[in-house]
């Protein structure tokens, strides 16, 4: 038996069976590489499903974690902290945002702008609550973040959802603007749709529901936690559009895989929270916050958002290269280094035999692949993830 073998044979005893895990355990990484328990090694386009921003064991983040453990990890928020200030500071002042509310996951940061947005109403005297997010959006596993999720797969087993939700499709405006009514206070979306596929929204879409969301007196909430913090050349995906919403949810990569989430608002939402409406023990500890100050001063003085748009049209590049080549290869989307290719046949035999060649891939839905390797990518690393999925696609289509 492998030492990968032995320890799922002690994980199966003890871990309850909520994942399909793959047969690989995993001991170390380095760069955009890492290594099984057996020595073998893959070059990862999946990066902790968007988490690793700056790889495995960099050095500026692996210095500053170490530094920090040595003076503070965690006290409670009924206290400052440096850390917890120096990001919050970093983070307004390069966003349209004024506040920032720190907690430990994405969603955890969906959950508090739920919370917000009905908070909001309240202080504003309107008359409903409602809540109107997007058919094949994913917000979270959390009671409020899966009734947010406009995917029925997720709901079942799980009825009755918590009300005051409704789900429209996605980038049709049309079909929004018929159900906002005078009940509705927010409307939450993913400016590129993750799990739903790999989906951006159309632009002008995003300006037609601002607009909505202005005269509607509607706060308009972006789940970022995958697409935003670099992903897609700029720091927050909002940017990318040109489009602000009143409040978005970050996570994923903010912390470089310290466990993080920042629910940001401009003040004319934040306020809508007092003193004991929210909290979070864990949220905000300074080995989080101090990990995400190296990621973000990255991002903006470490060239990493140029190499992200660099690196994210010569992924497009090679993807529609090989969708000329390959007829199961349906469509190519996506911005940055967060796209997906959706094939007309199962994804998960090509992601199978993708990872036996080396090369570590996820899915996003049946027939996509997704693509969100580290931050820190090169054309070197690019062009041998592409020559590996060649490899499976063609053995798909033998």
């Amino acid at each position: 038996m492998t030492k990968t073998q032995e320890l799922a044979a002690r994980g199966a005893e003890v871990v309850m069976n909520t994942y399909s895990r793959f047969p690989i355990a995993f001991d170390h990484g380095q760069g955009v590489y890492i290594w099984d328990m057996d020595g073998k090694k893959y070059l990862d386009f999946v990066a902790g499903i968007a988490v690793n921003s700056l790889g495995y064991n960099h050095k500026k983040l692996c210095e500053k974690i170490a530094d920090q453990c040595q003076k503070l990890i965690h006290v409670s928020n009924l206290y400052y902290t440096e850390p917890q200030i120096e990001l919050a500071e970093i983070l307004c002042k390069n966003s349209c945002f004024d506040k920032v509310f720190f907690c430990n996951s994405g969603a955890e940061t969906i959950e508090s702008m739920l919370k917000l947005a009905r908070k909001y109403a309240d202080m504003k005297n309107k008359p409903g609550r409602d809540i109107i997010t997007m058919e094949k959006s994913f917000h979270g596993r959390t009671y409020g973040a899966v009734t947010a999720t406009g995917q029925d797969k997720y709901h079942k087993g799980l009825s009755p959802m918590l009300p005051g939700i409704k789900h429209v499709p996605f980038n049709d405006f049309d079909a929004l603007l018929n159900t906002v009514d005078e009940n509705t206070c927010a409307i939450l979306m993913e400016p590129i749709q993750g799990e739903g596929g790999i989906i951006p929204a159309d632009k002008e879409y995003l300006k037609k529901v601002r607009a909505l969301c202005d005269e509607k007196d509607i706060l308009l909430l972006f789940d970022e936690v995958q697409c935003g913090v670099g992903r897609t050349g700029e720091l927050f995906a909002y940017q990318t559009y040109g489009i602000e919403p009143d409040a978005a949810a970050f996570a994923k990569g903010l912390a470089g895989g310290v466990p993080i989430g920042a629910m940001m608002a401009k003040d004319s939402a934040a306020s809508a929270f007092k003193p004991g409406d929210h909290a979070s023990t864990f949220g905000g500890n300074s080995l989080a916050t101090a990990a995400g100050t190296v990621v973000i001063n990255e991002l903006i003085c470490g060239g990493l958002l140029e190499n992200v748009k660099k690196q994210g049209t010569l992924l497009t590049k090679k993807l529609l290269e090989l969708k000329e080549k390959y007829d199961i290869i349906k469509d190519v989307r996506g911005i940055g280094l967060m796209q997906g290719i959706e094939l007309t046949i199962p994804a998960s035999p090509v992601i199978s035999d993708a990872i036996d060649k080396g090369l570590l891939l996820v899915g996003a839905g049946t027939n996509v692949i997704r693509f969100v390797p580290a931050l820190i990518i090169t054309d070197k690393e690019i062009e041998e993830a592409m020559d590996i999925l060649e490899k499976a696609i063609a053995n798909a289509v033998k």
